[in-house]
């Protein structure tokens, strides 16, 4: 498992005055540019994220907790799953169980981005559920998409072998 951007400073402003849209592109759509489906509840955070993925180029698709997250999954069969583990319904650690038991989405990287106070107790949990790689919030726009590139590239690598 990989484990990237272990941020401590948790005082780090995240911006919140930009304005969102709640519209997001369907990922079935054919193109070469990869796609996300990111898992967070929190609507101002999750649409952060969505932002800055689409900035940097992913189709990015939304769920706000695990059940609809594991929905939109096998519905949608994202390249990588971007998921806080501190979620409603089922939280990230079953959402990863899951999709990694399930034979539509086992092959699709999981990373958690959390900032949940019991990842630090164990940071190993995220792995044994299944999770690909692990970054901690609060985290940057330039080491979210770095971790998916990487997910991305190991996954491509593993494919070809």
């Amino acid at each position: 498992m990989m484990r990237l951007g272990v941020h401590h400073n948790i005082s780090r402003a995240r911006p919140c005055a930009l304005i969102y849209s709640d519209e997001e592109p369907e990922l079935a759509t054919e193109g070469r540019s990869p796609s996300v489906l990111i898992v967070e509840d929190d609507r101002d955070g999750r649409l952060m994220l969505v932002e800055w993925l689409q900035q940097a180029g992913f189709r990015v698709a939304q769920a706000h907790n695990g059940l609809q997250a594991l929905e939109r999954a096998v519905e949608l069969t994202p390249d990588v799953v971007v998921t806080d583990l501190n979620i409603p319904g089922i939280d990230g650690f079953e959402l990863t169980r899951r999709l990694k038991q399930d034979p539509r989405t086992r092959d699709v990287p999981v990373l958690a981005v959390t900032g949940y106070a019991a990842f630090a107790a164990d940071p190993n949990r995220a792995h044994r559920a299944g999770c690909d790689a692990v970054l901690e919030k609060p985290c940057s726009a330039a080491e979210l998409e770095t971790a998916i590139r990487r997910l991305l590239d190991n996954n491509h690598k593993s494919g070809l072998a």
